[in-house]
């Protein structure tokens, strides 16, 4: 039987590499405080917070699948939209639902893992690489959102129910980057769950890093302004994106 041959493609989204991570917990921190400053600060509450960001995510999940290529700003602005979503989505589901952080987690976690394997079943893998094609990148985005939404409720939960405030929540989240990191330098586990699994912790990192900013001193955090804290992330982010290099990662599809 002839083998079918390979065609290699660049995927829609970056590749992979340390840049992306750094980007990446600047943009979830920048979720939770502009999140928190639209929900709180200007008292839309948490309903329509997240019809509002519901609404700018859809719009840029369908400029991402349009575009021909992969581009930085649109990626990570796409990024930034989908954790802003899940920082009110999970505060509407914790608090105005009264479903808890437990709850919230549990469930969320449900919604990501059944979207995971419906993408599995259809494609045959997960991996970001394959990220070519209108149906990839629906599952993709599907998610990025659902996980960036666990994210947040994970790091609510072990910083309020859990006691452990948010410096050693954040402290716990980075510990576990690192066992994330020691496996992919010094075992096989697949490269693709440890993606996956990174991309879900760097959340609550994000999200307990957003509140040790902006929460009050009484809390555990530095009280600066949700205001003024997301505009120095989104300065930092923005620099980033455009002094440091990213490319589009590279996959292979069958023909």
């Amino acid at each position: 039987m002839q083998q079918v041959p390979a065609k290699h493609t660049l995927s829609k989204v970056p590749e992979v590499t340390l840049i992306f991570w750094i980007i990446k917990i600047a943009a979830t921190t920048l979720g939770e405080t502009g999140g928190d400053s639209v929900t709180m600060t200007l008292n839309w509450g948490y309903l329509a917070g997240t019809l509002l960001f519901l609404g700018v995510l859809v719009a840029l999940v369908v400029a991402q699948i349009v575009a021909d290529k992969f581009h930085p700003f649109l990626y990570w602005a796409t990024i930034v939209a989908s954790t802003t979503f899940g920082t009110t989505m999970a505060d509407f589901a914790d608090r105005s639902l009264g479903i808890g952080y437990t709850g919230g987690s549990t469930l969320l976690f449900a919604l990501l893992m059944l979207t995971l394997a419906a993408w599995y079943w259809s494609e045959g893998t997960v991996s970001v690489n394959t990220v070519s094609t209108p149906r990839v990148e629906a599952f993709y985005w599907a998610a990025i959102t659902f996980s960036q939404t666990l994210g947040t409720a994970l790091g609510d939960w072990l910083a309020d129910d859990a006691g452990f405030g948010y410096l050693r929540a954040g402290a716990l989240f980075a510990g576990l980057l690192l066992v994330v990191l020691a496996l992919y330098r010094w075992t096989r586990v697949s490269r693709t769950w440890l993606f996956w699994a990174a991309f879900v912790l760097t959340r609550p990192l994000g999200a307990t890093l957003g509140d040790l900013l902006d929460k009050p001193h009484a809390q555990g955090g530095m009280n600066f302004s949700r205001f003024a804290a997301s505009l120095i992330l989104l300065a930092l982010m923005s620099g980033g994106i455009a002094l440091l290099p990213q490319r589009a990662a590279r996959g292979t599809v069958s023909r």
